[in-house]
């Protein structure tokens, strides 16, 4: 039966949960309070620059094949996706180079030069994380834990495969060399989690990542949000901009639509939010509706660290193989700075960094002769009441010295724009709950059954896709709670 239903927030979770929607026939609107559709997955254009705000790495593309398939399409047909070689390049703090990548042959010589004591190592913390990906990602990652019964009947497989340990314990079973530890732990930190309290569940993610490659979009990110967004016109879905959502509306215990900024309402059968779940509870739902999701429930979480990212587009190009698409640059200190980050909440001197540059392999980012490229760095949210105003341009200038002193000579004479984003961008633009750019924590408490559930526990009607519910953060995480999110109503 064809049912109304709205969306709230385009971000790749909504666009990803409207399409599959509106593939089944449904009659769907979402409503994105931007200019343009995409959430933190935001394009930036400025004098001839342009500039991803949100993902770049790209893992299971086939999930997105899979989107476009239910709707009738060929993903080929609006996006290009390329592998990239190798995946990352990993600097530790003295500047040594270590490239990771799926070919084996190459993986074990980077091992080797580093460690050779660990080629056996790895190879053992390579197998073991096969079944953990298929019980992670294959089994449950795309099965709602709604009741407190589908924990308990996968808990002995979680012990089975120690998710109880953090993922540096597990990588450390098999990794002596203190840099190669880190070379094979901080994924967590992709998605907001901190290695050293994250589940060794997320050691999946390099299975997943030998098993598919890791790829990226010609044109970048924004050329993925741009198709989505057209696939879902294309098969009928109405995507409505700079329209702002106020209020879920409630009646009784069930969502029954919406009031827009302009104080319009919009009834619907089913309302799908990808906003971030703890502003949707916060902000726009009355608070005397909400009987599991007060106020203090929200604030007791454990949420996500936050980031300043820097956006920069220079006169000059760093292309002389020394820097990839991904590089990742750890500071000589990593618990103590992951501790400061997460526990502490204090904003540390050092940091460690991701050096994202596009324009080294695609040249529609930049114009000739420039190159676009984001650095960014994890840093406390705003539980940590850090004061911004004061620490933001110190803080920006220690980056690009750092970067300027060892990886981009001449790059403060050479910048000709930069932006610049800190945690308030992401509690005042992106609505995140304290900042944080992930959500909640990803910890095992925080995770399956303990994380809030794709269908609300509050309201009939009432679902949610994105990196705050299960299964998480990450594209596969959050393509994987629209899968969820669109069984969930066709269940109802």
């Amino acid at each position: 039966m064809q049912q109304h239903i709205i969306v709230i927030g385009a971000g790749f979770g909504g666009l990803s949960a409207a399409i599959r929607l509106a593939a089944k026939g449904h009659r769907v609107e979402l409503f994105e309070q931007s200019d343009q559709p995409g959430g933190k997955a935001y394009v930036i254009e400025r004098n001839g620059y342009r500039f991803d705000a949100g993902p770049t790495v790209i893992t299971a593309p086939f999930m997105f094949d899979e989107l476009w398939r239910i709707a009738g399409r060929r993903r080929e047909d609006y996006f290009e996706l390329r592998p990239c070689y190798p995946y990352y390049r990993l600097f530790n703090h003295q500047g040594k180079h270590f490239d990771y990548s799926g070919n084996e042959a190459a993986l074990l010589g980077e091992i080797a030069r580093f460690n050779p004591a660990d080629v056996e190592g790895y190879k053992r913390f390579i197998a073991s994380t096969k079944p953990i990906f298929e019980k992670g990602f294959v089994e449950l990652a795309a099965k709602p834990f709604l009741h407190f019964g589908d924990m308990v009947r996968v808990a002995p497989d979680l012990v089975k495969l120690k998710s109880y340990i953090s993922t540096y314990q597990y990588v450390s079973q098999f990794i002596k060399d203190d840099f190669l530890r880190r070379a094979f732990s901080f994924h967590p930190l992709f998605i907001g989690g901190n290695p050293f309290d994250a589940s060794s569940i997320y050691a999946m993610v390099h299975y997943l990542e030998r098993e598919w490659g890791i790829h990226y979009a010609v044109g970048g990110t924004g050329a993925i949000v741009r198709a989505m967004a057209k696939l879902f016109s294309d098969i009928g879905g109405k995507l409505h901009l700079n329209t702002p959502v106020q209020e879920i509306i409630i009646e009784g215990r069930k969502a029954v639509g919406v009031r827009l900024k302009d104080g319009k309402i919009q009834r619907a059968d089913a309302i799908v939010s990808n906003a971030d779940v703890a502003y949707t509870y916060s902000k726009l739902v009355a608070p005397e509706h909400r009987k599991i999701f007060t106020d203090r429930k929200l604030r007791s979480k454990k949420y996500s660290m936050s980031l300043v990212v820097l956006y920069i587009g220079t006169r000059r190009r760093y292309n002389d193989g020394s820097l990839l698409r991904h590089n990742i640059i750890f500071s000589e200190r990593y618990k103590g700075l992951l501790h400061d980050i997460f526990h502490r909440k204090h904003l540390a001197k050092d940091f460690s960094l991701y050096l994202h540059i596009p324009s080294i392999d695609d040249s529609s980012f930049a114009p000739a002769g420039g190159e676009a490229f984001y650095v960014l760095s994890p840093v406390p949210n705003m539980d940590g009441g850090i004061d911004w105003d004061r620490t933001a341009k110190p803080y920006r200038d220690a980056i690009v010295q750092f970067l300027e002193d060892n990886y981009m000579p001449d790059l403060s004479r050479n910048i000709a724009v930069e932006s610049m984003v800190d945690p308030r961008h992401f509690a005042n633009q992106q609505n995140s709950f304290l900042g944080a750019a992930f959500a909640l924590e990803p910890t095992l408490t925080q995770s399956a059954w303990f994380r809030p559930h794709n269908r609300s526990e509050e309201f009939a009607n009432l679902y949610f896709v994105g990196a705050g519910t299960h299964p998480g953060a990450g594209l596969p995480g959050v393509l994987s709670s629209a899968i969820i999110a669109e069984e969930l109503i066709g269940a109802a």
